[in-house]
């Protein structure tokens, strides 16, 4: 999708952090993090959100979440906890219409 940010950093148009990448999937450290541990999982193909997942895209979310529960247990978050999500639309906190996993960690986390 020509305007979307994510599209840009997965084209290599906008530079981030990288710290994993295939041939489906990029993961990089979010420039505004929540947490000592803030990791922006996605997929290279552009799907909105969760609530525009379609069936042939089963396998490809499966595989941004696998990637981003690696991520955690290579920062070593997994024996004390993690939080891996991602937030549909407007109301829940979604600023970038391109699905995302948050991979939040490195501390105590807040209720949901």
């Amino acid at each position: 999708m020509e305007d979307c940010i994510f599209c840009k950093i997965a084209a290599k148009e906008i530079k981030a952090d990288v710290i994993f990448e295939d041939d489906e999937v990029i993961a990089f450290n979010d420039i505004y993090p929540k947490y000592p541990v803030h990791v922006i999982v996605i997929p290279k193909k552009h799907i909105k959100s969760a609530a525009e997942a379609q069936i042939d895209d089963e396998k490809l979310i499966g595989h941004v979440m696998r990637v981003g529960a690696q991520l955690a247990k290579d920062k070593e978050l997994s024996e004390r906890g993690f939080r891996l999500l991602t937030n549909v639309g407007s109301d829940a906190g979604q600023t970038v219409h391109h699905i995302h996993f948050h991979v939040l960690g490195g501390e105590p986390l807040r209720p949901l």
